[in-house]
């Protein structure tokens, strides 16, 4: 299915993104997909190609649920920018006050098992931290350094430990190493998940009452939330895994569905939701922080989110990990990448877009000076594995007209 019309692109190129996407599904390396490009209040080109279960023979609808994982994260920071406004915190608040436990972090040194030495933190770990990744926490799923394998050893790689709430979680998080010390480098891990607690702080309510209550209502996000219940369930797409020839193999986990609100309320990475439903956040963002008359944010705390506040590029701050990209020219802000040099990657995009995806290859971006939004939905794991984020800035950006 597809609907275009026309506003500021040339519909015969907008084809172009249908015919090439297309041949991920029919050469097997994609399921199915959604897509959905915005220009200021309209929804400019739409469509669905393939099957949210392949093997069971189901298409993609236009209310096909999608696992977005880490595309929870910018709508988690969302919500802590909305108690930002209200004056619950500041930025450069230590997250300490709310957490004691994180009082006295150490950061990893050198060593291992025994031999690990750990030296105090040289300043706490501050709001902004977590909302730009440069806390020094990271994940078990990274397999890239000493500190993610002691993640894993206390029972937390893809998920938690069993009879763990989020308040334990993050007390855990705060007994383990940094990787590096607050503010000088850029890691991926679960600096939004200790937001979410303390969004959870700040607002008196639990993370997924917060976010319905800040972001889902007044956005009319209908079907987004951490779990998919009995009568959406069959709207939810299944889940696939490239294999060595990079086509995608079903992932039988998948079918294991979360069908009420988890122990653990993620908001790095644990939401559902439709592709309607998030561009309706996409939308909001390119409005400034305002949708069909309900503003969320001011114009002003969007553009201090979709700035760099690392100070660089993450070619040069990251620790490592999976990208599918150098990420030169590349920063980050406050829950978004921020494309600050488009040339260094390449790349069309204009100065200043922003963005993020997920594990399960979905991704958006919202451009400020072209006024628009992408959003893009499937579900294969790794999304490092083909390079469609990259390929869908180019067939995008190659047909404005």
């Amino acid at each position: 299915m597809t609907r275009t019309t026309q506003v500021g692109f040339d519909p015969a190129r907008l084809a172009r993104l249908d015919k090439h996407f297309g041949r991920y599904v029919d050469d097997g390396r994609l399921p199915g997909w959604q897509l959905a490009i915005t220009a200021g209040d309209d929804i400019v080109h739409e469509s669905t190609y393939g099957w949210r279960d392949r093997e069971a023979a189901r298409p993609v609808e236009p209310d096909t649920i999608w696992r977005i994982a880490s595309m929870t994260k910018p709508i988690t920071s969302v919500a802590a920018m909305t108690l930002w406004e209200e004056g619950a915190f500041e930025l450069t608040d230590p997250i300490s006050t709310w957490l004691p436990a994180f009082e006295d972090v150490r950061v990893y040194a050198c060593g291992v098992d025994r031999s690990m030495v750990t030296v105090p933190a040289q300043e706490p770990i501050r709001v902004w931290h977590l909302l730009s990744h440069t806390s020094g926490l990271t994940a078990g799923f990274l397999r890239t350094s000493v500190v993610d394998g002691l993640y894993r050893d206390a029972g937390y790689e893809f998920g938690a430990p069993a009879g763990h709430v989020l308040a334990d979680c993050v007390d855990d998080w705060a007994r383990l190493p940094l990787l590096f010390q607050p503010g000088t480098a850029w890691g991926y891990g679960v600096s939004t998940d200790v937001l979410g607690r303390l969004i959870e702080i700040w607002s008196g309510q639990t993370l997924d009452v917060a976010l319905a209550s800040r972001v889902f209502e007044p956005l009319q996000m209908k079907d987004t939330g951490f779990f998919c219940d009995a009568a959406r369930r069959d709207r939810l797409a299944a889940l696939y895994q490239a294999d060595e020839q990079g086509l995608a193999a079903r992932i039988p986990a998948g079918d294991v569905v979360q069908d009420r609100p988890p122990a653990v309320l993620s908001g790095g990475g644990g939401l559902m939701s439709t592709m309607h439903d998030y561009v309706r956040f996409t939308r909001m963002l390119v409005g400034a922080g305002e949708l069909e008359g309900t503003r969320l944010l001011s114009p002003r705390t969007v553009q201090l989110m979709a700035s760099n506040h690392v100070g660089g590029d993450l070619a040069s701050l990251s620790t490592g990990g999976f990208a599918e990209t150098t990420l030169r020219g590349v920063g980050f802000g406050l829950g978004f990448a921020v494309l600050d040099e488009p040339l260094k990657l390449h790349t069309p995009s204009s100065r200043g877009e922003f963005y993020w995806g997920g594990i399960y290859s979905t991704s958006f971006f919202v451009d400020p000076v072209d006024d628009i939004s992408v959003v893009f939905m499937t579900q294969l794991m790794p999304s490092s594995f083909h390079p469609i984020r990259s390929q869908l800035r180019q067939l995008v950006y190659s047909a404005i007209a």
